[in-house]
């Protein structure tokens, strides 16, 4: 497997739209050369006769049934500590920007 040459990394910045200095190219240059020598280290590694594991705590299911827990509040009565309230929720402002 080649090097990751300095346009290579030039390329991955602006494609991720991340402006790197000169030395930041040198370095992720050095680093991203490293991770793709060892991926490749592991592609070589003979899995033939393995089984896959995707769940390793022996656990089948774990989730529960919803069930509705009354607090004794009504909420009416909760609404009345919001400062502003439309069709009996709380109004905030717009988020979206």
């Amino acid at each position: 497997m080649a090097d990751l040459s300095r346009d290579d990394v030039v390329k991955l910045a602006a494609l991720a739209r991340l402006e790197l200095s000169e030395e930041e190219i040198a370095e992720y240059s050095q680093e991203l050369t490293a991770i793709l020598h060892y991926v490749e280290q592991l592609q070589n590694v003979d899995v033939a006769g393995l089984q896959p594991t995707n769940q390793v705590t022996g656990l089948t299911n774990v989730m529960r049934d919803d069930e509705v827990q009354d607090y004794g509040y009504d909420a009416k009565d909760l609404l009345k500590n919001v400062p502003t309230v439309e069709n009996d929720q709380i109004k905030v402002k717009r988020m979206i920007g």
